[in-house]
């Protein structure tokens, strides 16, 4: 199953983290109407998490099982060769810096620097939500086939609820007694450990569930829904009222999810357009190489070369050389590996994004 309207989130939720990371000095983090969305965009990869989990079961849902060789065949095709091409990327990111930080390599090579403390961020530091994605796929064909398959939805309904608030309870107690450590490890550890996300991942599943076995035929329009739950994702960043809002997203997130997915509005048809769809097929290549890419095209060198100061000129210039740059890799390397790995030349389905 190919939900279209769902695939350009993915460039929104993408750009929003590039804003996020090098967007200081720009209208989005200096003007005051903007700023605490952009501040605060890193929740965009909360999204990938709970999306991820959503899109997964449906491409999966409606078939008797999900066969192991031939989906981590597809899992590593889809993703490692972008990834690779990051890492080699940032090796001359950090010989240009004079510095190499060799374990970072080696953890990131083998995508398990997120279960480290300290060194989730290191080498290629947005890397680290594919590290958490690894541990999703990794046990997914098991959940799937072992439990989603085979005990009743409302159990698993239950099942996954009563984790999800263990992990709230856990990770507000955590952030209450060590949210303000001066300990780079704890903090690492809060923010960034695999398990702690795993939550994210799950609540996407039993959206998807839910969406297959109740909702799929209850498409309508639902544009004014939409704009509501987003207007309540942007209060939310606004007015947090000292919760945890990444791991309280799915709150909001999977309603979110469902409603666009059977939407048949004007958002929907605006969404499905090709050059929409296209800009959500490349999402991982905008996320992945914008260290890389951002580093190497700095506001320091567009105002040498360019002779550009307005730093809203400089993040346009930045965000649309890295654009360019993901739209290449996916046509040229993406696109091409996953066709040959799956032997077909069917376009990419939204499953097989990895942000």
């Amino acid at each position: 199953m190919r939900i279209d309207q769902l695939t350009f989130t993915r460039f929104l939720a993408a750009v929003s983290i590039v804003i996020f990371h090098y967007g200081g000095g720009s209208i989005f983090t200096e003007n005051p109407q903007l700023a605490f969305i952009f501040q605060n965009a890193n929740i965009s990869v909360s999204y990938f998490f709970i999306l991820s989990g959503f899109v997964m079961v449906i491409a999966y849902g409606n078939k008797p099982f999900v066969p192991f060789i031939a989906y981590f065949k597809n899992r590593f095709a889809r993703i490692y060769p972008l990834y690779f091409l990051a890492v080699i990327l940032v090796i001359f990111v950090q010989l240009k810096a004079a510095e190499f930080d060799f374990s970072g390599f080696f953890l990131n090579i083998f995508m398990v620097q997120a279960w480290i403390p300290g060194k989730a961020l290191s080498f290629n530091f947005p890397a680290w939500s594919l590290s958490v994605e690894v541990l999703f796929y990794a046990i997914f064909p098991f959940v799937f086939n072992e439990v989603y398959k085979k005990i009743a939805l409302k159990r698993i309904s239950m099942a996954i609820v009563l984790f999800w608030i263990f992990t709230q309870i856990v990770t507000n107690v955590l952030f209450v007694n060590f949210g303000a450590s001066d300990s780079m490890y704890m903090k690492d550890f809060i923010l960034y450990n695999p398990l702690l996300h795993l939550h994210q991942f799950l609540a996407g599943n039993l959206a998807g569930l839910l969406f297959i076995k109740y909702l799929n035929e209850k498409k309508r329009n639902y544009d004014l829904l939409i704009l509501v739950f987003a207007a309540l994702v942007i209060l939310a960043l606004k007015f947090p009222f000292g919760f945890n809002l990444h791991s309280a997203s799915a709150l909001l997130f999977v309603p979110l999810i469902l409603l666009i997915s059977l939407n048949t509005g004007v958002i929907t048809q605006l969404f499905q357009k090709k050059l929409f769809v296209f800009l959500g097929e490349i999402s991982f290549g905008v996320y992945i190489l914008q260290y890389p890419v951002c580093f190497f095209i700095s506001n320091y060198r567009i105002k040498k070369y360019l002779h550009i100061e307005d730093l809203n000129v400089s993040l346009l210039i930045r965000v649309g050389i890295l654009i360019l740059i993901s739209s290449i890799t996916y046509i040229y390397i993406e696109k091409p590996i996953l066709e040959k790995v799956k032997g077909n030349k069917k376009s990419l389905t939204l499953s097989e994004n990895p942000v």
